[in-house]
Parts: structure tokens; sequence; C-alpha cells
């Protein structure tokens, strides 16, 4: 994985670089291992068993991280989802959920 790569996929390098302090080595370890957090697949579990109070607070701690490594394309889907569930709005979560996935998975595929 590179600072190249991960622009490509539409991280905000800059940004999240700046929070590393510019140690570029520190962020791509961070962003890999953010990115092999098995909390996705506990939130997508959390969802399917209706059991929002709990995937509202894995999203929140997934927003937080995607957020300070500006991972935007990840961050996006999760985003809405942390919305939808801290407002408990009963909705179909999958269109997000795929989202989500499918971003991560472009940015795994590079590491």
């Amino acid at each position: 994985m590179t600072i190249e790569k991960l622009n490509e996929l539409g991280a905000d390098t800059k940004t999240g670089l700046a929070r590393c302090a510019g140690m570029e080595a520190f962020y791509l370890s961070l962003v890999e291992k953010s990115l092999r957090d098995t909390k996705y697949d506990e939130l997508e579990g959390l969802i399917n068993e209706h059991k929002y109070k709990e995937a509202f607070e894995v999203a929140h701690a997934l927003k937080g991280v995607l957020a300070n490594l500006s991972l935007t394309p990840v961050l996006k889907p999760v985003s809405e989802i942390t919305e939808g569930l801290r407002n408990q709005t009963e909705m179909d979560y999958s269109a997000l959920l795929v989202q989500m996935k499918e971003a991560r998975n472009c940015f795994l595929e590079q590491a």
C-alpha cells in the first residue's frame, strides 16, 4: 500500500498524514490495521441482528478511526450508518453496508 494508491482510491492522505505528524510508515501501518479490523464484520452482524444500540457503538468507533485517517470512501457509508443508528432509524442498511465493504475491499486489494 502506498500513499499514491490511497490517493487514487480517494483517501485524503495529506490530512491523514498531518494527523500522524507526517510519519508515512506510521500512517500506512494505521491504515492497514484499521482496514483489517474485525469491527466491520461485527457491525454488519449487529445490524442484521437488529442490535442497533451496540451497532451504533461499533459504527461510531469505526467512523472516528476512518475520519482520523481520512479514508473518505469508507468513511462516507460508515458515517451514514452511524447517523442512522444514532437516531435509531429503522431502515434497510444493506446498501450502505455493501458500499462500506466495497470501498474497504478496494483499499485492501492494495495492501
